[in-house]
């Protein structure tokens, strides 16, 4: 244990895991947003400990999730993309709470590989995975990248109404609060995990209409100017993605954007449910809460839609702790990552951490000591629209980005918090640079990890009858949820 560690007794204790999807740390009140509105996420961040530098381990659902799951690399676990999915193995920190004894309870969104895996939990609810066992094929895809024609549904589908992702997150809720009322009936030998996962505020960029409406003449922000000097990493993938070309005007941006402003205030309305089911159980005190999200959203923001970039807008995450032992108002500037709450959840529930090879550190520990200026945190990406694996590290107040066989990217948010000057060309950079190469080097080789990954893309291409097949098959803009008819769009011919 750490000595800043020890200055806390962290008292064993319940832990609820609320994470949310696709969810912007912009986008929320507790991180500086005047216009959304989420008083009950907001709330959390008051009476608990807010994470200003926290990064997804990848800017995409499958892999992200893989990678929360075992508390280690995506590269390591091997959910390179959205059709490689987590199958049950490495161990996930599931398995091992299990092992000790410990109740471990799934609610919702898992995107593993099918419900036939062992994900570790002693009970899964509604768990929704990827679709029909194969994911994303369409995704595997990378030379030369494809146009994905389904991204058009991004631009058609906005505004106020219902979708089958709205549904199930009140779905996920209702499960959650029948699952609270009976651990409140009940005694439990050893403290007990549950994980809540929703869809919101994922794309479809559709709002209930009572939420959209709080957003209709609103003044939101426009989103920031594409940049000029793009680099060719990112132009190969927006040229795959075309999300904003399908847009026909600002007016039509706009209604997407309120939109989502609408599902984010969504989540934060189920996440008050699932904390209110706690205060009337009478299980708060014995219970502390983690509110995350598996990545974020560029949002219209130069151009982009989705995720997938190194940018903050799509890579940096909300992350908040309330309860015992984590000290109410405060901000943690240390970068942290989502693998970092694997260690945190055996401490909170007073569990062994049997693993001695994961990257992650505490969170109690991290909040309890001053600002780290050294301590550095990666996420990567492999999956739709890469020409290249791309890295991103965060120390400090610089974030490097290495893409393979390109140009690095290099930015400082200390001076430049919207990205707007890449200042990797500036000689005055070089060892900054060099630094964070040999950092990322120290980590893994990235041209060998690309390599790896595109050889197991390229083997499950042929498995599914090679790359002219998945494209006439066409592909799937969003997963679909349990029970909902697979949908697939954009197929094309052969050239």
């Amino acid at each position: 244990m750490a000595a800043s560690e020890a200055q806390t007794v962290i008292e064993a204790q319940n832990l609820v895991i609320i994470m949310d999807d696709e969810h912007s740390r912009k986008v929320l009140g507790a991180y500086g947003n005047p216009r959304v509105r989420t008083p009950n996420i907001d709330a959390l961040a008051a009476s608990g400990t807010r994470f200003n530098a926290c990064y997804t381990p990848s800017p995409i659902c499958v892999p992200a999730r893989g990678a929360f799951a075992v508390g280690d690399h995506v590269h390591r676990v091997g959910s390179w993309d959205n059709a490689n999915a987590y199958a049950g193995t490495p161990r996930s920190w599931a398995h091992r709470l299990r092992a000790q004894g410990h109740e471990v309870v799934s609610i919702g969104k898992l995107h593993y590989a099918s419900d036939a895996v062992d994900g570790g939990f002693t009970q899964s609810i509604i768990p929704m995975h990827i679709e029909e066992g194969l994911g994303d094929l369409y995704g595997l895809i990378r030379d030369p990248l494809p146009i994905r024609h389904q991204s058009r549904d991004l631009s058609q589908r906005i505004g106020p109404g219902e979708t089958s992702y709205i549904q199930y997150d009140r779905d996920i809720t209702t499960h959650a609060e029948a699952w609270i009322r009976a651990a409140g009936n009940r005694t439990s030998e050893k403290p007990w995990v549950l994980f809540v996962s929703y869809m919101a505020p994922h794309s479809p960029l559709v709002a209930p209409p009572e939420f959209y409406a709080l957003y209709a003449d609103a003044d939101l922000p426009r989103p920031k100017a594409a940049i000029e000097a793009e680099h060719p990493w990112l132009k190969a993938w927006n040229q795959c993605y075309r999300f904003d070309e399908h847009f026909q005007s600002d007016a039509q941006r706009m209604i997407a954007i309120r939109a989502y402003y609408g599902l984010c205030s969504f989540a934060d309305a189920n996440v008050g449910r699932v904390v209110r089911a706690l205060d009337d159980g009478g299980l708060r005190g014995g219970t502390r809460i983690m509110f995350m999200s598996d990545h974020g959203t560029n949002l219209g923001a130069r151009g982009y839609w989705g995720k997938s970039t190194m940018y903050e807008e799509s890579v940096n995450v909300p992350l908040i702790m309330v309860g015992q032992g984590i000290a109410p108002g405060q901000a943690v500037d240390t970068p942290v990552s989502l693998l970092d709450v694997c260690p945190t959840i055996f401490a909170a529930v007073g569990a062994v951490d049997d693993a001695t090879d994961l990257p992650g550190a505490s969170l109690f520990g991290i909040a309890d000591a001053p600002h780290d200026e050294g301590r550095l945190v990666m996420s990567e990406y492999h999956a739709a629209g890469s020409v290249s694996g791309c890295f991103m590290l965060r120390r400090g107040s610089l974030k490097f980005i290495h893409y393979v066989g390109l140009a690095p990217a290099l930015y400082d948010l200390a001076t430049d918090p919207e990205e707007l000057h890449d200042i990797a060309g500036d000689p005055a950079r070089a060892a900054d640079l060099a630094a964070f190469d040999l950092a990322l080097r120290a980590i893994c080789d990235p041209a060998a990890v690309d390599a790896e990954a595109k050889q197991v893309q390229q083997a499950l291409i042929a498995q599914h009858g090679g790359a002219e097949r998945i494209l006439r098959r066409g592909g799937r803009s969003y997963t679909p949820v349990p029970g909902e008819q697979l949908d697939l769009i954009g197929g094309q011919p052969p050239a």
